[in-house]
């Protein structure tokens, strides 16, 4: 004879499943690795599903804004997901999730005590950074590199990835001799112990501010989801997974 107690349980555990949805989420290339902790935690706490799709921010906003069917974007600046806001392809503004920050990294033994020295010595020939006009860490490079006078000097030597994720492709392989990534990206337990990074000079520029937003489409299908999500991100959970990966918090 079935249990009241276990027909009860089974029948929350089936209307808990029945309301489970799964969210696509467009997210910025820098994101991916930490976005795979926020992707298991949001699970476990909701009972939701985070598709993940990987690219550049300004790639993203040009798919949105031709129809494509995301409900959430993680975007790696605030000035795309606010474009989208003011274009009526969201009903609510952004808010920041995350300053992500800017490392110089290289799979070569070179000495990055002195980086700026040796980007511009003859033993670096190809350095790798995101594309500035559709990534906003490759934006942010190009500023930094201005602040410290080294835009001159190094543009015969840049070599632009579509995204950080290419980028971080380039660097990986040593297709270039050195690049510029987000910090996110070599704190990844996948990347461990492979070459040598350092941070940017905070004063260089400016901590990149990562704007979440909820899309037309999200709130047209799943709007409970969607806003859970965003509402995650500001947990406990989540803010812990973000720091690990050397994020700043709002």
């Amino acid at each position: 004879m079935i249990k009241p107690s276990f027909l009860a349980g089974l029948l929350l555990c089936v209307a808990s499943c029945a309301q489970a949805d799964t969210l696509t989420v467009a997210v910025a290339a820098n994101m991916q690795y930490a976005f795979e902790e926020l992707q298991v935690g949001f699970k476990k706490e909701t009972g939701h599903d985070l598709k993940p799709v990987y690219n550049s921010s300004g790639k993203f906003a040009a798919q949105i804004m031709n129809g494509a069917p995301f409900d959430v974007f993680l975007s790696a600046d605030m000035e795309y997901p606010e474009k989208l806001h003011l274009q009526g392809y969201a009903d609510t503004p952004p808010k920041v999730y995350a300053y992500g920050a800017l490392v110089l990294w290289t799979m070569n033994d070179l000495d990055l005590g002195n980086w700026q020295r040796v980007l511009a010595g003859p033993t670096v020939r190809k350095i790798a950074i995101a594309n500035p006009k559709t990534a906003p860490y490759g934006r942010e490079t190009l500023r930094a590199l201005a602040h410290l006078s080294l835009e001159q000097s190094l543009a015969p030597k840049l070599v632009y990835g579509e995204s950080i994720a290419q980028t971080n492709q380039y660097i990986h392989s040593k297709s270039a001799d050195a690049g510029f990534t987000a910090k996110s990206v070599v704190l990844a337990p996948e990347m461990k112990g492979q070459g040598k990074w350092i941070d940017l000079p905070r004063s260089a520029y400016q901590p990149i501010a990562q704007g979440a937003i909820i899309l037309k489409h999200g709130q047209a299908t799943s709007p409970q989801a969607a806003q859970r999500f965003l509402d995650f991100l500001s947990s406990a959970r989540a803010r812990a997974a973000l720091e690990r990966y050397g994020y700043l918090l709002p």
